[in-house]
């Protein structure tokens, strides 16, 4: 099958977490390929900035010209520019391209360093002229006008919240077409110093999305899960604000098909099964011997649960995990399949839907997100 084909014009991080080196991490972790066009070149860490080298600009439309002549190109992003001439230049090469832009108004990085000037900001209306989706955190969109002035270039604006005051321990992110609002996302707030480059990461995020033929709402939503999974499986390095652990993101939390990835077992004894599934080499991330459930983690992210109960009345529980669980279910109830349950929310954060295979055993369809791996009662980890 043939990957999608992102081209990414931004800047260069040294420390690896965000820039090229982000963006190229999060494409190829969502199956696409990526090719760059770089705009700068930085000495940074995850405690600053220490110098900036911008690429001239008509050597930054040569990498540019150069990929997308033999490659060809499906979808583009763009981050750091550089200075305004490159954003001048990149904005009249883009002319000439039919496919979805995202465009990320990057201004300051997240340890506070400047990477773009006010004239560049200012040349940064032709490229949101050009985009199909916009991506600025709180900030970012306050300097370039607010809401109003960006969605009448005609773009999709997404309003990343996790900058914005007031919000406590939730972050809403907004997905706004030039017709108004068309999702809303609120979460969790992650309490991690290991945040640098979420918004290079969101965007290629997207772009990808949106390169595999993925609409905006459902590239932003896988987009929102792949950079909170990538927070939660960093590994604190460096003194600041330390990079994110694209690698450690399951595929299966990511694919658009049926991922086989969870089976509950039945259990006669809950200490007994669970001291057999750790001395087997699971790693255990919940347990509740009042409910009498425990699961464990295997070393490639699949989970698999044990569940007290009277052997002669539980069984085996098989769980196939989908993004897109409702209309699979619409689809396979009009080719004829039974459901025991429909999809419904429940209590422990999933979405469920049952039906049986035709020896009996029950088959769970779900969707979980983050909350298989991650349940709000998952164990701390093991220092």
């Amino acid at each position: 099958m043939s990957a999608a084909r992102i081209l990414i014009i931004a800047g260069s991080d040294s420390g690896g977490g965000a820039g090229i080196q982000a963006d190229i991490k999060t494409v190829t972790m969502l199956g696409g390929h990526a090719m760059t066009a770089v705009t700068a070149i930085t000495a940074q860490n995850t405690v600053g900035v220490q110098a900036v080298h911008p690429v001239p600009a008509d050597m930054v439309i040569q990498q540019c010209q150069s990929v997308v002549s033999d490659i060809g190109v499906d979808a583009v992003k763009i981050g750091m520019i550089g200075s305004a001439e490159t954003a001048e230049a990149v904005a009249e090469y883009l002319k000439q391209l039919t496919v979805p832009i995202v465009f990320d108004p990057v201004m300051v990085a997240t340890s506070g360093a400047t990477l773009a000037d006010a004239r560049t900001i200012s040349v940064f209306q032709k490229l949101m002229a050009l985009a199909s989706v916009v991506t600025p955190n709180v900030p970012e969109m306050n300097a370039l006008g607010g809401a109003a002035p960006i969605l009448r270039h005609g773009c999709h604006l997404l309003m990343k919240g996790g900058h914005a005051d007031g919000q406590g321990d939730e972050i809403v992110d907004q997905l706004l077409s030039p017709n108004g609002q068309m999702r809303e996302w609120r979460n969790a707030r992650i309490n991690s110093g290991s945040t640098h480059g979420t918004g290079c990461t969101l965007a290629s995020a997207v772009a990808c999305g949106l390169g595999q033929g993925m609409n905006a709402e459902q590239a932003v939503d896988r987009g929102i899960e792949f950079v909170r999974l990538a927070i939660y499986e960093a590994a604190g390095l460096g003194k600041g604000h330390g990079p994110m652990a694209h690698q450690n993101v399951r595929a299966d939390a990511m694919v658009p098909g049926a991922s086989l990835n969870q089976i509950t077992l039945p259990a006669r004894d809950y200490r007994a099964s669970v001291l057999f599934y750790q001395d087997l080499g699971l790693r255990q991330i919940v347990d509740s011997p009042d409910n009498g459930y425990a699961r464990f983690e295997a070393a490639n992210g699949v989970t698999l649960s044990v569940h007290q109960s009277d052997a002669d009345s539980g069984g085996v529980v098989v769980y196939l995990e989908s993004r897109t669980l409702d209309q699979w279910v619409t689809q396979l109830s009009s080719d004829g399949f039974d459901f025991d349950q429909m999809p419904r929310d429940e209590d422990w954060g999933w979405r469920e839907a049952r039906l049986r295979d035709p020896h009996g055993n029950i088959i769970c369809l779900y969707q979980a997100g983050e909350n298989r791996r991650y349940p709000p009662w998952r164990l701390p980890e093991q220092k």
